[in-house]
C-alpha cells in the first residue's frame, strides 16, 4: 500500500486487491436523471482552460466494476469529476502521483462537475479516506440498462461483438478484427498512417496541414493525401474545391459542429459542399461527428444517406493488450465493437447496417499506457506521463513506441487526428511552438524510413481493406496512385487548380463569414434550414452552373455550363513511380524528400495564401477564440473533434 499525504485530500491507493461491494441498491432518481441528460446531451461549462483535462473522480462511480488484480474495471455511466472549488487535480489537469486514473472512453461528455463514460480504468482506492468527500460508490450497471460487465476490455470474441467470417466476406463485409484483413500476414501488409483534419477549411488550416505533408512522398512518389472533415462555418469553399481537385478527401463534419447532429446537419453538408464547392455527393463518403458524440441514430442516418464510413469511434486500449479493441476497418453488419458503452444501443449485435463501414480512431499511449496516458486528437497539446507541462520530446517518443506496437505486430493503422487551426503559424493570435511543428514533422520523418509505411486518407485506407493486396502488389493498387488531371493551364476555367481559375472566382461577402466560390454567391448564407440557397446573380452576367453527376470537378466550366470532356475521354496522367520488386525499398520521402530524409526539416515551407483569397483575419478571430476557451478544453484527453 502506497500513503499518501495527509490532507484534507488525503487518498490511499492499494496495491493488493481491496474489495467493494458491487451492488449497493439503485441510483437516487436525480443522479438517474443526470445520467441520461449526460448520454444524450453535451453540457458545455464556460471558461475552461484548454488545458483543465484528465478529470480525477471524487464523489460516485454510477457503474458495474469489478476488479482484476490492482485494477477495477468499471462500465461507467456518469463519472462526478470533483465537488470541490479546489480540485483534487493539479491546474494543468493531471492526477496527483499517488492516484491513477484513466480511460474513460469517448465520447466522455463533461461539465464542471461531471463527466459520461463508457469505461473507466482506475486504480482501487480506500473511500473511507476521502473525506471530506462522500465515498466512492460502485452501483450494479444493471440499474442502469447497460448490461453484464466483464473483468477485462471487450474483445471481438466478448459477448458484445459476434462475426462469422466465413459469411462476412470482403469487398462488402468484414468482421472486427485485430488480424490484417484477406488473410495476409502482417509481413505483407503496409503500414498506414491517417491523416485527418477536423473544422473549417482556410487558407490557415490547409497551410498548418501542408506543412506536415507538402514536402513528403509515399513509397510510390505520390504526394499523401488526406482526410479533411469539413464544417461549414467559416469554411472558404474554394479551397475546399481546390483541397479535392488536389487530390485529398473531403468528407462531412455537419454544418454548425453539433454533437448527435440530427439529419439536416450531416445532409445540409453534403448539399453544400456539393452546391458550392463543387464537390460531388459520391465523393462524400465519410462522417466524422462533431465532439466524437454521435448515437445509434446517427449511424442510421449516414446509411440511410448513402455514406460508406463513419470514423467517431475509438480505439483506446493497446494493441499489445489482449482485450485491446484496436479493430481493422469493420462494417456494421454485425453491429459496432467500439465505444459499446457509450453509446446507447450500440454493439451486442446492433444497429445492423450491412455494409456500412466503421473506422475507428486509432490512440497512442504514453508511458502510464491506457491508465491516465491515452492520447487520441492533436496529442501534442496534451502533457505526457503525468508531467505538469508540455514535452515535445516526451511526446515523439510515446508516438514513436505507439507507432512501433503497431508496426510489429498486426500493423493496425495508426492515424495523426488533427484540428490544423492550433498549428497555424499563419493565423493571428495563434502560436505553436516551433518545436511542436518541428517534433511532428519529425516524427513523421522517422515513420517514413520504416518500409511499407504510407500516410493516406480514409478513403485510400478503406480501399485497401476492401481489397487487401502485399505490398509487393501496390505498384498496381489504383487507389494509391497520383492522378492529374490533364487541363491545358493557360485555359480559363473556374475548376479547383490555381492556373486555370485565377480571376474568376466569385466573392460572396457575408458578414458572418465571406467565402469564395466558382459557382456563384447565393443569395443569403447557407443554414441548416436551406443549405442551397438561391443563386445571387450580378447584372449583366448568367447565373453559374452547378457540377452535374456525369462532369468530374476539374473538368467542368460552372461559367459556361459545359464538361470539358466525357467520362470516357477526361484524362488523367498517373504520376506515381515503381515502388520495388516484393516489397523492396518501400520507403518514402520525409519533408526533404529523400528516403533517408533526416528527423530536420531542410525545404522552407511556402504558404498556401489561397491566391489572395484568404479572408481577413478578423473575420472569424473573435468566433474561433470564444469557442475554443469554451469548448476545446472541456474534452480531455481525447481533444476536440
Amino acid at each position: 500500500m502506497k500513503n499518501a499525504p495527509t490532507d484534507a485530500h488525503s487518498l490511499v491507493v492499494f496495491e493488493a486487491t481491496e474489495k467493494v461491494p458491487f451492488d449497493v441498491g439503485p441510483p437516487s432518481d436525480e443522479e438517474a436523471a443526470l445520467a441520461k441528460v449526460l448520454q444524450r446531451k453535451l453540457i458545455v461549462s464556460a471558461g475552461q482552460s484548454r488545458r483543465w483535462r484528465r478529470h480525477f473522480p471524487s464523489q460516485k462511480i454510477l457503474s458495474h466494476c469489478k476488479t482484476d488484480g490492482n485494477l477495477r474495471y468499471c462500465l461507467a455511466a456518469v463519472i462526478p469529476t470533483t465537488a470541490s472549488s479546489e480540485p483534487i487535480i493539479n491546474k494543468r489537469g493531471t492526477a496527483p502521483e499517488y492516484i491513477t486514473y484513466g480511460q474513460c472512453h469517448p465520447p466522455s461528455l463533461q461539465s464542471d462537475r461531471y463527466q459520461s463514460c463508457a469505461h473507466a480504468r482506475i486504480r482501487i482506492v480506500d473511500s473511507r479516506r476521502l473525506s471530506p468527500y462522500p465515498p466512492f460508490v460502485w452501483i450494479n450497471s444493471s440499474h442502469w440498462d447497460l448490461g453484464k460487465t466483464e473483468s477485462k476490455p471487450m474483445t471481438e470474441t466478448s459477448r458484445w461483438y459476434s462475426c462469422d467470417a466465413s459469411k462476412c466476406k470482403l469487398p462488402t463485409c468484414n468482421c472486427a478484427s485485430t488480424s490484417p484483413p484477406g488473410g495476409l500476414s502482417p509481413s505483407q501488409v503496409p503500414m498506414f498512417i491517417v491523416f485527418s483534419a477536423d473544422d473549417a477549411v482556410q487558407s490557415y488550416t490547409l497551410d498548418a496541414v501542408n506543412q506536415f505533408l507538402a514536402h513528403r512522398q509515399n513509397p510510390n512518389g505520390c504526394a499523401p493525401k488526406m482526410t479533411y472533415f469539413t464544417s461549414l462555418n467559416f469554411t472558404n469553399y474554394t479551397l475546399v474545391t481546390d483541397w479535392y481537385v488536389a487530390g485529398n478527401e473531403i468528407a462531412d463534419h455537419t454544418m454548425t459542429h453539433v454533437a448527435d447532429p440530427p439529419q439536416d446537419e450531416i445532409n445540409g453538408n453534403l448539399i453544400a459542399l456539393n452546391a458550392l464547392a463543387g464537390i460531388p455527393l459520391k465523393s462524400i463518403i465519410g462522417f466524422r461527428a462533431p465532439f466524437l458524440n454521435y448515437s445509434v441514430n446517427t449511424l442510421k442516418l449516414l446509411a440511410a444517406a448513402g455514406f460508406t464510413y463513419d470514423s467517431s469511434s475509438s480505439a483506446a486500449i493497446p494493441v499489445t493488450d489482449p482485450g485491446t479493441d484496436a479493430f481493422w476497418p469493420y462494417t456494421l453488419d454485425n453491429g459496432m465493437a467500439n465505444n459499446c458503452l457509450a453509446v446507447e444501443g450500440s454493439c451486442k449485435g446492433q444497429p445492423v447496417l450491412p455494409g456500412f463501414w466503421e473506422i475507428p480512431m486509432y490512440a497512442y499511449f504514453d508511458e502510464r499506457g491506457p491508465t491516465g496516458g491515452t492520447h487520441l486528437m492533436d496529442p501534442w497539446l496534451d502533457t505526457a506521463n503525468g508531467a505538469n507541462t508540455i514535452n515535445d520530446t516526451a511526446t515523439f517518443e510515446y508516438m514513436k513506441a505507439t507507432f512501433t506496437a503497431h508496426y510489429t505486430g498486426n500493423r493496425q493503422p495508426i492515424g495523426l487526428y488533427t484540428h490544423p487551426i492550433h498549428l497555424s503559424t499563419t493565423y493571428p493570435g495563434v502560436n505553436p511552438s516551433n518545436s511542436t511543428i518541428n517534433m511532428i514533422n519529425q516524427f513523421l520523418d522517422w515513420a517514413q524510413v520504416q518500409q511499407d509505411v504510407w500516410i493516406v486518407s480514409n478513403e485510400q485506407l478503406l480501399a485497401w481493406v476492401q481489397n487487401p493486396v502485399p505490398v509487393s502488389q501496390l505498384d498496381s493498387f489504383e487507389a494509391l496512385k497520383c492522378s492529374t488531371p490533364q487541363i491545358d493551364a493557360s485555359q480559363k476555367i473556374c475548376n479547383g487548380i490555381p492556373a486555370n481559375e485565377n480571376g474568376l472566382l466569385s466573392h460572396c461577402d457575408f458578414s458572418d463569414f465571406p467565402f469564395y466560390t466558382c459557382y456563384g454567391c447565393p443569395e443569403t448564407e447557407p443554414t441548416v434550414n436551406d443549405p442551397n440557397p438561391a443563386q445571387q446573380v450580378p447584372d449583366g452576367q448568367q447565373a453559374r452552373f452547378r457540377l452535374p453527376t456525369n462532369c468530374s470537378t476539374p473538368f467542368w466550366d460552372p461559367i459556361a455550363g459545359k464538361c470539358l470532356c466525357t467520362s470516357s475521354t477526361c484524362a488523367f496522367t498517373d504520376d506515381s513511380r515503381p515502388v520495388g520488386p516484393n516489397g523492396a525499398n518501400l520507403t518514402g520521402g520525409g519533408t526533404g524528400g529523400a528516403p533517408g530524409a533526416s528527423a530536420s526539416p531542410t525545404n522552407a515551407y511556402v504558404p498556401f495564401n489561397g491566391r489572395g483569397f484568404a479572408l481577413p483575419a478578423g473575420v472569424w478571430a473573435a468566433t474561433f477564440v470564444g469557442a475554443a476557451g469554451a469548448l476545446v478544453g472541456i474534452w480531455g484527453v481525447f481533444g476536440l473533434p
